[in-house]
C-alpha cells in the first residue's frame, strides 16, 4: 500500500498524469512513424513545425515545440543531411539561421500528416463529441493559448 504524505497522491497529481499522457501518445505515435519512414520524435517536431510555418529559426522551433535547442540543431542537422530540410541565413539577424522544408521534406511530411491524423483520429474514438470538445477546451485553457490555437483546428501535428 503506497503511503501519502501531506495528501499528495502521484497517481492524482495533475502534472505527473499529463506527462504520462503525454509520453505514451508520443511514443505509440513515434513507433509508426520511425519504423516506416526512420525519423525520431526530435525530427517529426521539427518536419511537422516547418510543414506549418516557413523560414523558422531552431529557436523558434525550440520555444514553440518546448524541446531543447541542442535537440532542436540536433534534429535539423540530421533532416539536412537526408536532404528534407535546407538552412539560410536569417533576414533579420545574422546571427540566426532559418530552416525551411525542401520538396523532398513536403513530400515525406505529406506522407506522415495522414498517419498523424489517423492516430489522432484513433486517440479520439473513445470519446463522444462533447467530451472532445470539452477536452480540446482545458487544453487550451492549460496552454494558455487563444480557442483559435486549440488542436482542434487541426494546427499543431506536434507528434
Amino acid at each position: 500500500m503506497a503511503t501519502r504524505s501531506a495528501g499528495f497522491d502521484l497517481e492524482r497529481f495533475l502534472p505527473y498524469r499529463l506527462n504520462v499522457l503525454a509520453s505514451r501518445v508520443s511514443r505509440d505515435l513515434a513507433r509508426q512513424y520511425e519504423r516506416k519512414f526512420g525519423i525520431s520524435i526530435p525530427e517529426w517536431r521539427v518536419l511537422a513545425h516547418l510543414a506549418q510555418n516557413r523560414d523558422v529559426s531552431v529557436r523558434e522551433i525550440h520555444e514553440r515545440v518546448d524541446m531543447d535547442k541542442s535537440k532542436v540543431s540536433r534534429a535539423a542537422a540530421r533532416l539536412e543531411s537526408l536532404a528534407l530540410i535546407e538552412k539560410k541565413e536569417h533576414a533579420g539577424d545574422r546571427r540566426l539561421v532559418d530552416l525551411r522544408l525542401t520538396a523532398r521534406g513536403l513530400a515525406l511530411f505529406a506522407e506522415i500528416a495522414p498517419l498523424a491524423l489517423a492516430f489522432e483520429a484513433d486517440l479520439f474514438a473513445g470519446l463522444d463529441a462533447e467530451e472532445r470538445r470539452i477536452f480540446e477546451r482545458v487544453m487550451t485553457k492549460l496552454l494558455g493559448e487563444p480557442a483559435s490555437g486549440s488542436m482542434a483546428a487541426g494546427t499543431d501535428p506536434s507528434d
